[in-house]
């Protein structure tokens, strides 16, 4: 049996950001500490990748972020959340930093996002990974 692996789109030491071609998702690895400039940068980032591969499903693992991003979450949830449901995104699986200040910053920002019907948070990435197969 052949391994399949994902196809690496972009690598920062903030942000690693892979195609999936199996499961047909954007897989998105942050990690350490979070800022509102890498914040909006790797948000940028994914934005144009979904676009230029007309995907519909993003895993977003937050597993190796550290601290508080806070600063961002309104910007996230109002400007960048809509913008990418506007391009074509349909399923957004959110795997939750073990760190409780990052998890309170993603809690932050979905309570500032309208419409957060397309979005899923999770504390395990295989949680995150069946959801998004369902669809």
């Amino acid at each position: 049996m052949k391994l399949v692996r994902n196809e690496i789109l972009h690598r920062q030491s903030n942000i690693l950001i892979e195609f999936n071609h199996s499961e047909g998702w954007i897989y998105v690895n942050w990690r350490g500490y979070q800022n509102y400039d890498t914040v909006v940068a790797g948000c940028e980032k994914i934005l144009e990748i979904l676009l230029e591969l007309n995907c519909t499903k993003v895993l977003n693992d937050n597993t190796n972020v550290e601290g508080i991003w806070s600063g961002a979450s309104r910007w996230v949830g109002q400007d960048w959340l809509p913008r990418m449901q506007a391009a074509g995104l349909e399923c957004f699986a959110w795997v939750y930093s073990p760190s409780v200040f990052s998890r309170l910053s993603a809690d932050k920002t979905l309570s500032c996002t309208e419409d957060p019907s397309f979005i899923r948070t999770f504390d395990e990435i295989t949680a995150a990974s069946d959801w998004l197969r369902s669809f």
